[in-house]
């Protein structure tokens, strides 16, 4: 460099590459996942032919569900395996009197010679954790299967899973989710193509190749005695599931997940409860590296084992990385034009950039592995990135929080019953509290959009797509923040007497 360089751009640059280094690495490790899937997916686990029916607990923890409960009880009363061997707790922490036809539907079903069970709290401690946690401790079952309120479990779930366990150290065994409305919505189809990419590639290769996976909340079973092995259910972190399934396979048990065995469930199809989704899931896997890594690093497993640890605890770390690679962007440009002795570097920060997009290439894999073509695919992936874009402001503050030990509540995600693209949210009870920070993601667009012109006017061509990515995935999660939030205030108030009569009513039918 120049002496006439200033220093100060020393130290931007400094910063700028360490982002793109990062990126970089991280997008590395996608492409590496795509291309040990290509190796792995061909690797079936054997399914023993002879087995004997275990004692099977299907726990099914709710919280306030009255538009999906009776769907979910009504499934996992269907499920077929023999009736002598399997136990249904419906774990209730309702407040919202939903509980009260939660336990009709179970007494009826019960009626109906069922072996089910309603266990209503009046206290929520430990949240999901602590209603499986208690619920644990009268299961008669070896086994327990676990589903949210927005699964709906296919009949042959247990006939499918439980004769894994015929492996003594087999611990759990995960099913793939699936989707009941991916098509409601473009914000539907992103989160499911994001899904995908964890289902598909990622959990496929860790578990083909020896690395740790994880239990994803719901749509799996366990054997009890991997639980109690790793200390039960514990409510320290937003990520129960998370923890305790580093902690089983710390333990010494196995973990197995089975990519072709289905389970659809709802997705979030308003933009509030997403972000308060994805915000539960990267503060959670914080908390969980915090407490688990330095174990983890110690422990005689494999580097590669130690390696997918770290960058599955960290993932979400891509989220403040994009947002300052984002504001790092417009000054960037203007800083190439002023320092030309320069430029090369800042096009080589530019180039790992680019080189990092690792994850639209996994998200591409995963798509064509459900069968989708090559174009369907292509089109999406462009949308799931923006949308990474325009919840890292919201992500981003879940890692703040969980690096400062900031304590807060399980906020559950509401589910509204929606599959078909005619389905609707607005008129129904539950929302989601309105905040300050869609504001911050509007700003954010407003940012991007001048550095889009800046950028289009002096030809820098390149930066274009990348720069609108902001403008649109920031764009569309603060404008739709706002909206709903506006939409549920507006008519909260005066529907919800009538939404409640209507949910109770529906419930009982």
């Amino acid at each position: 460099m120049e002496a006439t360089t200033p220093f100060w751009v020393y130290i931007f640059l400094s910063l700028y590459f360490c982002i793109s280094i990062c990126l970089f690495l991280y997008g590395m490790h996608a492409y590496f996942m795509a291309w040990l899937y290509r190796r792995s997916r061909n690797r079936p686990h054997p399914r023993p032919q002879k087995w004997n029916p275990r004692r099977v607990t299907v726990q099914l923890p709710l919280f306030n569900e009255r538009y999906v409960a009776k769907r979910l009880i009504d499934a996992v009363a269907a499920l077929r395996y023999p009736s002598g061997s399997l136990e249904i707790q419906v774990l209730d922490d309702s407040d919202d009197g939903s509980e009260n036809n939660v336990a009709e539907l179970v007494a009826g079903w019960r009626d109906k010679g069922k072996r089910i069970v309603h266990i209503h709290r009046k206290h929520r401690t430990g949240f999901k954790g602590g209603a499986l946690r208690e619920g644990l401790a009268t299961a008669t079952g070896e086994l327990i299967a676990i589903f949210d309120a927005d699964f709906i479990p296919p009949q042959e779930f247990l006939m499918e899973t439980v004769p894994y366990f015929e492996a003594p150290d087999l611990g759990m065994v995960q099913a793939r989710w699936a989707h009941l409305n991916e098509n409601y919505s473009a914000l539907t189809r992103a989160q499911a193509v994001a899904l995908d990419g964890h289902f598909i590639v990622e959990q496929t290769v860790r578990n083909r190749n020896g690395a740790f996976i994880n239990f994803n909340g719901t749509a799996g079973i366990w054997r009890k005695q991997s639980i109690l092995d790793a200390g039960n259910w514990q409510d320290d972190t937003l990520t129960e599931d998370l923890d305790l399934s580093y902690r089983a396979q710390l333990a010494g048990w196995r973990f197995l997940f089975l990519p072709d065995l289905e389970c659809p469930a709802e997705l979030p199809a308003e933009a509030n409860g997403l972000k308060g989704q994805q915000f539960r899931w990267a503060k959670g896997s914080v908390q969980t590296a915090k407490k688990l890594l330095p174990q983890i690093l110690k422990t005689p497993v494999s580097r590669f084992a130690r390696f997918q640890a770290v960058i599955h605890l960290t993932n979400h770390a891509v989220y403040p990385l994009l947002l300052l690679l984002g504001l790092a962007a417009f000054p960037a440009l203007i800083v190439l034009d002023q320092f030309q002795e320069i430029a090369w570097m800042f096009r080589a920060a530019t180039f790992l950039v680019i080189a990092s997009f690792g994850h639209p290439w996994l998200y591409l894999t995963s798509q064509r592995a459900r069968g989708k073509s090559w174009l369907d695919a292509a089109m999406m992936v462009p949308v799931v990135v923006a949308g990474n874009m325009g919840i890292a402001i919201n992500n981003s503050r879940a890692l703040i929080q969980a690096l400062a030990g900031h304590k807060s509540p399980f906020e559950r995600t509401p589910k509204y019953a929606l599959v078909f693209r005619g389905d609707q949210w607005q008129e129904k009870v539950y929302r989601v509290p309105s905040t300050a920070w869609p504001l911050a993601e509007l700003l954010l667009a407003a940012y991007a959009v001048v550095a889009t012109i800046y950028a289009t006017v002096h030809a820098h061509y390149l930066a274009v797509p990348f720069l609108l990515m902001y403008v649109v995935g920031a764009g569309y999660v603060g404008v739709f923040s706002i909206r709903n939030a506006w939409f549920k205030t507006r008519h909260t108030s005066s529907t919800e007497s009538q939404g409640l009569a209507t949910a109770l009513s529906q419930s009982n039918r």
